[in-house]
């Protein structure tokens, strides 16, 4: 009886062991930041669902924080990716602005910024984040489309990855459309611009030349900025599903 009883815990953590092995380890691991309140949380809240599910696909993992408390080069050195989902470069601590910088600067993993990421000015009595205005292009935020406005994005570097399967132009139903005090364009490789021109409704508040997807070449680590994040149904298109994936590929890889 014992020798039956041994075999079967034998076997039972046989099969145990080889269920572990089985499991492929994440390809990598993200953490995503975004805020805890105002209006933008159901895009954020949208997001969520959606990238729980790709990861779970994909095989990679996701971490969420609300704020960036528990951020410094300890905390970042766990992943590959940074998503600034929806959270501005403002009232951030002073070792999450320092690590963040070193992440950046040192190439030490990639990043991918969504809307918020360019609210770049003096807000909440908090100053202008100097480094982080020169990482987006030197830009700084000057007005938004409060009223919303449905317009067509046209791509510019179709070459790029995070282009793959994306088609020439596509339309946004919904966004606020940021307007900055010039174009980043000087600074930045430009990868997709708004076309002003059809915003429906219309609006006087333009800026001309309108970048909306760019990274920046001058630092180490793989970076995107996306403008287009306020809505959640931004998430019921197909072309910005597969432009959100094809950022996260390219920016996690090395």
């Amino acid at each position: 009886m014992r020798s039956k009883i041994f075999l079967l815990a034998f076997t039972a953590l046989i099969l145990c062991c080889l269920s572990a092995w089985s499991q492929k380890a994440p390809r990598f691991h993200v953490i995503a930041l975004y805020e805890n309140g105002g209006h933008h949380i159901e895009y954020s809240k949208r997001a969520k669902v959606w990238l729980d599910k790709l990861a779970a696909d994909s095989n990679f993992s996701i971490d969420y924080i609300q704020n960036t408390d528990l951020i410094d080069s300890a905390f970042l050195s766990k992943y590959q990716l940074f998503i600034q989902l929806d959270y501005p470069p403002y009232a951030w601590k002073d070792k999450a602005v320092t690590a963040f910088q070193n992440y950046i600067t040192q190439g030490k993993g990639g990043w991918i910024g969504f809307h918020h990421a360019t609210l770049l000015g003096e807000f909440d009595g908090y100053p202008m984040w100097n480094w982080f205005s020169t990482f987006m292009g030197g830009i700084v935020y000057k007005n938004y489309i409060a009223t919303f406005a449905k317009a067509k994005v046209n791509v510019e570097d179709a070459n790029h990855p995070v282009m793959k399967g994306i088609p020439s132009s596509f339309m946004v139903e919904k966004e606020e459309w940021y307007t900055y005090n010039k174009s980043p364009r000087p600074n930045v490789h430009v990868i997709a611009s708004v076309d002003e021109s059809t915003y429906t409704p219309d609006s006087d508040i333009k800026m001309g030349d309108h970048p909306v997807i760019w990274t920046n070449l001058n630092f180490p680590a793989r970076n995107v900025y996306i403008f287009m994040g306020h809505s959640p149904i931004l998430f019921d298109s197909e072309v910005y599903k597969r432009l959100f994936t094809n950022a996260i590929f390219w920016a996690a890889g090395r």
